[in-house]
């Protein structure tokens, strides 16, 4: 990640949206989720605090505001370690569930013989990167599943340099 969150510091948004048009609900929705966030309660999010994830969410408020909703972002910190643990944690497994399918599909695209390895691998990381800029509390999974991209990646490298080289030998 670009910079580390604050320890014990947290950002948190704190919005409503009319039900009707449901459009600007669910891009808020998407964006929120492509963040990352922990959900705490109905319309209340929240990430650890950074430059960068406090500006996300307040750009999102903004744009809750502008579709007619309520928003306000706030700087809070749990009461308890524990309750800071258990976000943390819920936060980690939602992310470690995304790293363990990319290691599936690596290792099911790694059995196929076919030339969409290469495009798949591609696309495996390119996926590991989305996740990774919402993976705050890394879980065991995704050195894994890097790992897996990695081998997916260098395994089809490898079958066009044997191809290679076997036309160069040929007459």
């Amino acid at each position: 990640m670009g910079s580390e969150p604050d320890t014990g510091a947290w950002v948190l948004l704190c919005y409503r949206l009319p039900r009707e048009p449901s459009t600007p609900r669910i891009t808020v929705w998407r964006k929120l989720k492509r963040l990352g966030v922990a959900q705490l309660s109905d319309g209340l999010v929240t990430l650890p605090a950074d430059a960068r994830t406090r500006e996300q969410l307040e750009w999102i408020a903004e744009e809750i505001i502008e579709s007619g909703g309520e928003a306000s972002t706030w700087l809070a910190h749990p009461t308890s370690a524990d309750q800071e643990r258990t976000l943390a944690r819920r936060m980690a497994d939602a992310r470690a569930a995304e790293y363990t399918a990319v290691t599936a599909e690596a290792a099911t695209a790694a059995a196929d013989a076919n030339r969409e390895r290469r495009r798949t691998g591609e696309r495996l990381r390119a996926e590991l990167r989305r996740i990774a800029r919402r993976d705050y509390f890394p879980p065991p999974q995704r050195d894994a599943a890097q790992a897996a991209v990695r081998a997916l990646l260098e395994a089809d490298t490898d079958e066009e340099s044997t191809a290679e080289a076997a036309r160069d030998v040929q007459p």
